[in-house]
């Protein structure tokens, strides 16, 4: 489910569930945990790309065989918010590279990176709400990137958006052409492999420190919330037509 890659010192983790179009399964996290092991190992990266194999960057939560099991449910989703963190406290600059829909927890892993790479035509944003699901997973994160303010307009009216208000928003830092995405993101990363190794370990661990990502309380009580209502009738009335139960 993870394919790890590496060229001159840039390391790519791509999900590879394209069938699925790279959704969150419990399995699927567990295997980017695996994969965070060896990424964080290794001695030699100067810069790692999160990527999606296929179409899509990732479709949100896959919630199939844990739907009707609160105990898996809320292991996934504190997992996720350890995969989450795990990305965000990499000692080097990070980058997604967003070609297609980032949904949900997608999104979550998109702006967790220092950078976003994204196109005019993709699909951006969270409808938990929607779903009747509080998305209390994702919104520290999105706090940090644009702020309290625009977050909770975000998170409260739901829904999606394209690629380019997306980065209107503040969801990607960069928006360039489809068929130059790839390219864009390698020379992008390239150009931050030249940055000082330990001045930038020490900058990133610096803003983790100043924007309180080291707060793993703040995650097991986000990941606690959202299994809560995902339990409750709510949430189940909606989310079985979507993933059986």
């Amino acid at each position: 489910m993870i394919r790890i890659t590496e060229q001159s010192n840039i390391v790519t983790l791509t999900m590879n569930r394209p069938g699925k179009r790279n959704a969150l399964s419990l399995a699927l996290i567990q295997a980017m945990h695996e994969a965070l092991d060896e990424v964080e190992s290794n001695a030699s990266m100067r810069s790692f790309v999160l990527a999606g194999e296929g179409r899509s960057f990732c479709a949100g939560m896959d919630l199939r065989g844990v739907i009707d099991d609160p105990d898996a449910m809320r292991e996934m989703l504190r997992l996720l918010g350890q995969v989450s963190k795990r990305i965000r406290l990499l000692p080097v600059p990070t980058i997604a590279c967003v070609q297609g829909a980032a949904i949900g927890g997608g999104c979550g892993l998109m702006i967790v990176c220092d950078f976003a790479f994204t196109h005019a035509e993709s699909k951006v944003g969270y409808p938990e709400v929607d779903l009747g699901v509080c998305p209390a997973v994702v919104a520290p994160w999105l706090i940090k990137k644009i702020g309290a303010g625009k977050a909770r307009a975000m998170l409260l009216a739901g829904g999606t958006m394209s690629g380019e208000q997306g980065f209107a928003a503040g969801l990607a830092t960069h928006l360039c052409n489809l068929d130059e995405l790839p390219s864009a993101v390698q020379d992008f990363a390239l150009t931050l492999t030249r940055g000082g190794k330990n001045a930038m370990a020490t900058s990133k661990r610096w803003l983790n420190e100043i924007d309180g990502s080291f707060d793993e309380d703040v995650l097991l009580k986000a990941a606690d919330l959202s299994a809560d209502i995902i339990a409750g009738d709510e949430a189940q009335s909606r989310l079985k037509p979507l993933f059986g139960g």
